[in-house]
């Protein structure tokens, strides 16, 4: 007998509850709510919380903070996707008159454009938005103390500038092209711009009592695009999904690959700790574990999504206090619980349903100087080359329909590899951006650069 994917074990859904106990309880937090979701579905939600005999569900809506950020990402890079603008081009091509129009939109969604890493003047995220009516109030005078493309440099400003963007290319307001590009096609109803009951209340928890203080719930105004969004778990638990498998009234998969692909020069602290960031994205390598998804944190409320890319499996975690516990570590390990206790079942093998000869008698071993590769094909219709053991250069090429492959990954990303044939149509050797691989070590009579010494392989004597 085996269990229903959907199902969780008993023994999972009562390490998730108390991976979250611990958290609301040490972390201090009013209140805390989470989901998991596994293979495209909700398999569990669960709840803590300071009121006796009224547990949040997954219906309560959370201020979400910078989780908007990838929202507003995803309406950018639909705006590419429709040939309106690219990622390389300056904004001031289609926003003029910031005084940051050298930056791209890539180095924007990145968080490489050197711009400040908040607004002038009083704290944003508690004072009303109608203190920054203009994008000028949000950039200011100096908009950027660094130069833009040489660091990853965190800029609630820069999300601002990207929800501009989004108004001025769109001639409507980010809140009414969110909900019409984004939130009804993927059915989120109970995520927007506002709070709708049932809501909880923001709350900072006394550093060193047991007290509680209620927090100022603002309109943001511009910043709105950086970190207004209210959501549920319900919601949040949908638009991992989404990320995972894309929907094309959205965004294709291969745009979210892209959002999940590093696009950001690193600082070393980040380097170390495993972490980078994509289009819209965090990423993060921890315990062996592919994560990405984003965290959030405005006054009163604390949220983050994550999602172990290579389990299927994502969670949401979302608190009502200004500080307390380290909702992104709580989401890393609600992945490893369910990814760990029980692990992914893999697609049955299948093989292909067509051999091509012609690529078939490429698959097997190949030598790059003397540096052993195997080259196999996948039922996916790739190519794949790699060491023949330990590390090295590794890449998928994908099909061009002449002969030809290109590198999807990696060193040899964007490069081609083709068979090289001698006149009788026998394959001499593979020609992968200049490299060639051989069927033996330095081969006598291939074409290898420099040539290959007539009198062979020797000893030493």
């Amino acid at each position: 007998m085996t269990t229903p994917q959907e199902e969780l074990l008993p023994g999972t859904r009562r390490a998730l509850l108390h991976r979250i106990a611990v958290a609301q309880a040490e972390g201090r937090a009013p209140s805390l709510v989470a989901a998991v979701v596994r293979d495209g579905r909700a398999v569990w939600h669960g709840a803590r919380t300071s009121v006796d005999g009224h547990a949040p569900d997954e219906q309560v809506q959370y201020r979400i903070g910078s989780i908007t950020k990838t929202f507003t990402a995803i309406l950018v890079l639909r705006l590419r996707d429709e040939g309106v603008l690219d990622l390389g081009d300056p904004l001031e091509k289609h926003l003029p008159g910031t005084g940051a129009g050298d930056i791209t939109i890539a180095e924007l969604l990145a968080h490489a454009g050197g711009l400040a890493a908040e607004t002038p003047g009083p704290w944003w995220e508690r004072t009303p938005g109608s203190l920054r009516p203009e994008l000028s109030d949000v950039l200011g005078d100096q908009p950027a103390p660094h130069p833009a493309g040489r660091r990853h440099h965190y800029s609630n400003p820069g999300y601002a500038v990207l929800g501009a963007l989004v108004e001025e290319l769109r001639g409507a307001s980010w809140e009414e092209v969110l909900r019409r590009e984004v939130l009804e096609p993927l059915g989120l109803d109970r995520t927007g711009m506002r709070p709708q009951s049932p809501a909880a209340g923001g709350w900072a928890v006394h550093p060193w009592a047991d007290a509680m203080l209620p927090e100022p719930t603002e309109d943001y105004g511009p910043m709105a695009p950086a970190g207004q969004l209210w959501s549920t778990t319900a919601d949040l638990a949908r638009f991992a999904a989404f990320l995972v498998r894309g929907d094309d009234r959205v965004l294709s998969v291969e745009t979210l690959r892209e959002m999940q692909t590093p696009a950001a020069p690193a600082e070393l602290a980040d380097l170390a700790a495993g972490a980078t960031y994509g289009l819209g994205l965090q990423i993060q390598h921890q315990n062996g574990r592919l994560l990405v998804g984003h965290s959030g944190s405005v006054p009163g409320f604390l949220a983050n999504l994550t999602i172990g890319v290579a389990d299927d499996v994502a969670a949401v975690v979302l608190a009502n206090c200004t500080s307390g516990p380290l909702l992104s570590q709580v989401g890393a390990d609600l992945v490893q619980i369910v990814a760990e206790a029980e692990p992914r079942i893999p697609e049955p093998w299948r093989p292909l349903r067509d051999v091509d000869r012609s690529v078939l008698e490429l698959a097997g071993q190949w030598y790059w100087g003397t540096s052993p590769s195997v080259l196999r094909l996948t039922a996916d219709g790739l190519l794949s080359l790699g060491p023949l053991s330990g590390g090295g250069r590794r890449s998928r090429f994908r099909p061009n329909g002449d002969g030809t492959w290109t590198g999807l990954e990696g060193y040899f990303a964007g490069e081609a590899l083709r068979a090289v044939r001698r006149p009788d149509g026998t394959v001499d050797h593979l020609d992968v951006g200049s490299f060639v691989f051989t069927r033996e070590p330095y081969e006598e009579g291939a074409a290898v650069p420099g040539g290959v010494d007539p009198e062979g392989w020797r000893g030493i004597g």
